[in-house]
């Protein structure tokens, strides 16, 4: 990798490998290792937004103190002098390595995701309606309206168990306790 842009302490800062920076107070131990948050990547003719698979490596070298700035307050013709002075906390940090994947990423089994508008797979359950597992969490509120206490059993079942949606588990217990409520 060419240069990144990190961001810590809430600033942003374009680095290299090896470079040693200033920045605001860190609160780690002299020689602790983190990894900032990558808002950008580049170099070699390539460049990503907020990569995700793109690591920058950084170690704490040192913390230190500001220069003194003075400050002083004058009124004129009362008298009034003020005097005092501010020295900022910063830590020294320096940028050991801008990479691609890092170790824990790559030993990671590539899974395979689910998009979250995609609808839950359909496994047959018992008591459940057919096309169940295609519904979304809309469409089981509107449905539990219609259901009986053992389908609306089996469709808190088979949430908790593989879908796991919360917005349809809170409709179907509710459904649930209305219908309880009514017996």
């Amino acid at each position: 990798m060419g240069y990144a842009i990190i961001s810590v302490g809430g600033k942003q800062y374009r680095v290299r490998e090896g470079e040693r920076l200033l920045v605001d107070r860190v609160a780690l131990d002299d020689g602790a290792t983190f990894t900032p948050p990558v808002l950008l990547s580049g170099g070699n003719g390539d460049v990503a937004i907020a990569p995700s698979d793109v690591t920058v490596t950084v170690r704490v070298v040192d913390q230190q103190r500001g220069p003194k700035i003075r400050i002083g307050k004058y009124k004129k013709r009362t008298g009034y002098k003020r005097h005092t002075g501010f020295r900022a906390a910063l830590t020294q940090i320096e940028i050991e390595s801008i990479g691609g994947r890092t170790a824990r990423a790559a030993a990671k089994p590539k899974t395979e995701t689910i998009p979250e508008t995609a609808p839950v797979a359909a496994v047959p359950a018992a008591g459940l309606p057919a096309g169940y597992g295609e519904l979304t969490v809309v469409q089981v509120k509107e449905a539990a309206a219609g259901w009986d206490v053992a389908t609306l059993a089996a469709a808190i079942e088979f949430e908790q168990g593989h879908a796991k949606r919360k917005g349809a588990i809170a409709a179907l217990e509710s459904a649930l306790s209305d219908r309880e409520g009514e017996s």
